[in-house]
């Protein structure tokens, strides 16, 4: 048909040529009058001619046209973008042409604009766009909904040990391993560094668990590839939070699987924490800490960084240079680098501190080999070598102050669940927090306070029995009533100290601990059996 009316359009001037003739020849033979209807005749022919030209035009060409809006219609909707024949008039070639790489175009913009670059799974504006229509569904139809929020522990010295590549490669690799083991109802996404979150539609808190704890099982199972053909294992902490119709609120459901994902971090990692809603009729609420205090933990928590650091420092400050002493100048102008780089405040600190401490492995390494002045063997450079890793090791040990963040966290926790901040009960409660529990409140016990008088150890010991079960360990307060039936080691930083290098050095029993007198406060007994062997 195109080719057909093509060549018709080719023929045109003939055509013309061969009617104007035909009429010229006609009009001069004529009379006046023929004449006069021979040339009305003609103008007639045409202007129907012409329309009848513009109709069948019209027609065609809004037929093809039509044929590329709906083309664009359709990938508005769907995924895959829609490839038009190449085909027609040049013009519309051109057209079909520029509508097809617009099409790959838009679907390319709308990839990144909704999904995770690194990943390839939603990002976050998608993922609260997803959740705020499904909240909208289960509230319309009183439906369950449950969201998850999901974290991979210790990613952070992924990254320091193996190189961003490889956190990089961990991190699209877990990402597969969440998206290929989810239902077809639920969604994934990437909600920011290595969180992840998974919105289960019609889906309860507790079945929520199950599933959060199966993916938990497949990620702790499966071997990951990094750099250089090595394979690691991570583990990931999971929060769930939900509800039901009404109840629903799209930021309060991200805040609380939020702190649940940040409570199964605090109990130790690798499991699964559900959300629970406050007890507003116990005696002890369980708010959340107030911005003031926050910051004022911030500082806290700063100074004892810092102290940490000039500990760390005051050791290396004895050292000549080249045996890893810290360097004023090294910190000052990596700082002064990591500030014209326009860094981030927390990075440029990190910077400092490294840069102080950056050959704090050499304290490992032979000062025989550091000292020698003649060239080093093989065995000597690959000795000297070593020590950053040395260092990374020492750090790693140093991180106490990190480790110890469940047992702060939770020792006021009570055995039946009415302690906060997070009314864990039993075995939920880290063992450590169980245990400083216990020597924290006989401590408050018999020593003065400003409320309250001190008691005797013998009646701090009954006090400890009869809240055995109910606001303390049993196992914990048997084992503390056994050792200590006699006296408790003074107080002072000194018996701390003592008692630290007992354990360090794997003591089996304390020693009579003897008080100015000289009678003994405690008396040599066997190791008890371990806590978590008697609790279990």
């Amino acid at each position: 048909m195109l080719r057909f009316a093509r060549a018709l359009g080719f023929l045109a001037p003939i055509a013309v040529a061969i009617c104007l003739s035909a009429v010229v020849s006609l009009v001069t033979q004529a009379t006046e009058r023929e004449r006069t209807v021979l040339l009305t005749l003609v103008a007639i022919s045409g202007v129907a001619g012409m329309t009848t030209t513009a109709l069948v035009a019209w027609s065609y060409f809004g037929w093809r046209l039509n044929r590329i809006a709906r083309a664009l219609e359709t990938t508005l909707e769907v995924d895959a973008p829609i490839q038009l024949r190449e085909s027609g008039v040049p013009a519309e070639r051109r057209l079909a042409q520029a509508f097809n790489a617009a099409a790959g175009a838009f679907l390319q913009v709308e990839a990144r604009a909704t999904h995770d670059r690194l990943t390839g799974i939603a990002n976050r504006e998608t993922l609260l766009t997803a959740l705020a229509a499904e909240i909208e569904r289960a509230t319309r139809h009183y439906k369950p909904l449950s969201v998850a929020f999901i974290d991979i522990d210790r990613f952070k010295p992924v990254n320091d040990t193996y190189g961003h590549n490889s956190g990089d490669a961990v991190l699209r690799q877990v990402a597969g391993l969440i998206a290929d083991n989810v239902r077809t109802s639920d969604m994934c996404g990437r909600y920011g560094g290595e969180e992840f979150m998974l919105i289960l539609p019609e889906t309860t808190p507790s079945e929520a668990v199950v599933l959060a704890e199966q993916l938990r099982a497949i990620v702790m199972a499966e071997p990951l590839r990094i750099a250089d053909g090595q394979r690691l294992g991570v583990t990931i902490s999971i929060g769930i939070a939900g509800g039901r119709g009404s109840e629903l609120q799209l930021d309060a459901l991200v805040d609380r699987a939020d702190a649940a994902m940040y409570a199964a971090k605090s109990l130790g990692r690798n499991r699964t924490y559900l959300f629970r809603d406050l007890d507003e009729g116990a005696p002890v609420r369980r708010a959340p800490i107030s911005s003031e205090h926050r910051a004022a933990a911030n500082a806290i928590g700063q100074w004892a960084n810092d102290t940490a650091t000039q500990a760390l420092a005051s050791v290396l400050a004895p050292q000549p240079h080249h045996r890893g002493r810290p360097s004023d100048m090294i910190a000052s102008l990596a700082t002064g680098i990591a500030l014209e780089l326009g860094l981030p405040p927390e990075e440029i600190e990190r910077i400092r501190v490294a840069s102080l401490l950056h050959d704090l492995g050499k304290l490992a390494v032979p000062s025989e080999i550091l000292d020698k002045p003649s060239t080093l063997s093989d065995g000597e450079w690959q000795a000297i070598g070593e020590h950053p890793r040395i260092g990374q090791v020492i750090l790693e040990q140093a991180s106490g102050l990190r480790d110890a963040i469940p047992v702060v966290l939770h020792h006021h926790e009570r055995f039946n669940g009415g302690g906060y901040p997070h009314g864990l009960k039993g075995n939920e409660i880290p063992l450590g927090a169980r245990i400083v529990a216990v020597a924290d409140a006989y401590h408050a016990m018999v020593h003065e306070r400003p409320y309250k008088g001190a008691v005797s150890h013998a009646k701090a010991l009954e006090e400890l029995r009869s809240h055995s079960g109910t606001q303390f360990d049993p196992a914990v307060v048997s084992v503390f009533c056994n050792v200590y039936a006699d006296g408790v080691p003074p107080d002072g930083l000194e018996e701390v100290y003592r008692l630290h290098e007992r354990a360090r050095d794997g003591v089996d029993r304390l020693e009579p601990i003897r008080n100015g007198e000289g009678l003994p406060l405690s008396r040599p007994r066997k190791r008890p059996k371990p806590i978590h062997e008697v609790a279990s």
